[in-house]
């Protein structure tokens, strides 16, 4: 497979990946923190150090709302929910786990 082709597929993989969390707005960051290691705010963060390894512009505001498909403060008013006990728990159990970029 050439270089094109494959960049071509991985975009169209991120794309279908972006626009699934999209639709899936009951599932919370901490839940997929919780089982993968990743969540929405580390997939905005890789995409922010992808535009900064290439050289190309690309804000903050811009990286959040191609994943969550709106504003931060939009989806923390819609869709977030106040994390469980459990889940707060589980958080810190599985934080060795969790991608650098997260920050966490």
């Amino acid at each position: 497979m050439d270089k094109s082709t494959q960049t071509e597929l991985e975009a169209a993989a991120w794309r279908s990946l972006t626009a699934h969390l999209q639709t899936r707005t009951d599932v919370q960051n901490i839940d997929l923190m919780n089982l993968s290691g990743f969540c929405r705010n580390c997939l905005y963060k890789w995409l922010l150090a992808a535009a900064e390894d290439q050289g190309a512009e690309l804000s903050k505001e811009e990286a959040i709302f191609q994943v969550y498909g709106m504003t931060y403060a939009d989806w923390k008013a819609n869709h977030q929910g106040k994390a469980s006990e459990d889940q707060l728990r589980l958080f810190n159990e599985t934080k060795p786990l969790h991608s650098d970029i997260s920050g966490h």
